[in-house]
């Protein structure tokens, strides 16, 4: 693959994080700017599409230019611009997407939609220079759970997917079970710190034979648990369920991760998403790494959350590969990775 420094110019607005970002030749990081709804969604327990939808128009403008200063470019210095088609909320998305082929036309530059999962594992390019394909990675969020084997530059192989619930997902509904507001992922990871793991045997699904996930039974299983405490009015120890209940996911996702690296005889783990961040998560996979002498690698927590520098990393892979997006291209809320 030939390679240049082409200066990309990512924007990301899948859900509820308004993004902009530069980053040159894929790997080197500009900027990146992240506007975060979530103090706005908080008193709603979760994200709300139409007024995520509302403040990406209000802010996304503001957040682009923010990127381009920050970078010391402008955007004539831009050769390509990607933007988030999919997956996502649909109007969430629109918003980005519509501002990126507007900008693309105006300007006269090349355009890239990017696949939001594809993004997620192109973190990893931007924390780790030395880091190239093929690889197993895991993208861990609140929307996905998938184990991609990463053949080469946009060249993936799905080995595992959700069933139902994603990780995160299971963590916001377990969250607000506990009553501790949204989102569920820092605080459940911060209380499990101070908990038992091992006061609950919560069930590991392991699907025999398959690397797909399913989050629902283990999620049925803690509220279960939460309902039969409150109704004979036992005191719930909500470190201990937090630390449980983490402990069962944690064990499925490093488990079904290391045993595809081994199936793919890769000695190379790349970890995605937002549940990237989680420190159980990453303290279990480097101790089970270890023993199968296997190497993990980890973007800081800023590039695990939803972010427009992974947008701009994948663009340009994207654009070298010989991939370019056309003004027809519409968002799709239900885009899959590797699909076209």
């Amino acid at each position: 693959m030939e390679r240049k420094d082409y200066v990309v110019l990512g924007i990301e607005s899948s859900c509820d994080e308004t993004s902009a970002a530069v980053v040159k030749g894929g790997r080197e990081l500009l900027s990146n700017i992240i506007s975060t709804q979530i103090e706005l969604h908080k008193k709603f327990g979760g994200v709300v599409p139409e007024v995520a939808s509302r403040k990406h128009v209000e802010l996304i403008n503001v957040v682009i230019q923010e990127a381009l200063d920050k970078a010391g470019v402008t955007l004539n210095d831009v050769d390509i611009i990607g933007a988030t088609y999919g997956p996502g909320l649909v109007g969430a998305l629109l918003v980005g997407l519509s501002t990126a082929k507007a900008l693309s036309f105006a300007a006269k530059k090349k355009f890239v939609g990017v696949n939001h999962i594809e993004g997620h594992i192109c973190a990893n390019f931007l924390a780790h220079k030395e880091l190239e394909p093929p690889f197993v990675c895991l993208v861990v969020s609140g929307g996905h759970t998938n184990i991609v084997y990463i053949e080469d530059y946009g060249k993936f192989e799905i080995m595992g997917r959700t069933r139902d619930d994603a990780a995160g997902e299971a963590y916001d509904k377990i969250a607000r079970a506990l009553g501790l507001g949204y989102p569920g992922g820092p605080v459940i990871d911060k209380l499990a710190l101070q908990g038992n793991k091992d006061a609950v045997n919560f069930p590991r699904i392991n699907l025999d034979k398959s690397l797909d996930f399913s989050f629902s039974g283990l999620k049925t299983s803690v509220l279960n648990y939460i309902n039969k405490l409150n109704m004979v009015g036992t005191k719930i120890i909500v470190e201990d369920v937090a630390a449980a209940f983490q402990e069962a996911v944690v064990d499925v996702l490093v488990d079904k991760t290391i045993n595809a690296a081994i199936l793919k005889k890769s000695k190379i783990i790349g970890i995605a998403g937002g549940v990237a961040s989680n420190s159980r998560l990453r303290e279990k996979f480097m101790e089970k790494a270890k023993i199968h002498d296997i190497q993990i690698f980890f973007p800081p927590p800023i590039l695990c959350t939803d972010n427009a520098a992974m947008i701009a990393s994948a663009a340009y892979y994207e654009y070298v590969n010989g991939r370019e997006s056309d003004m027809s291209l519409n968002a799709n809320p239900s885009l899959r990775l590797g699909q076209r």
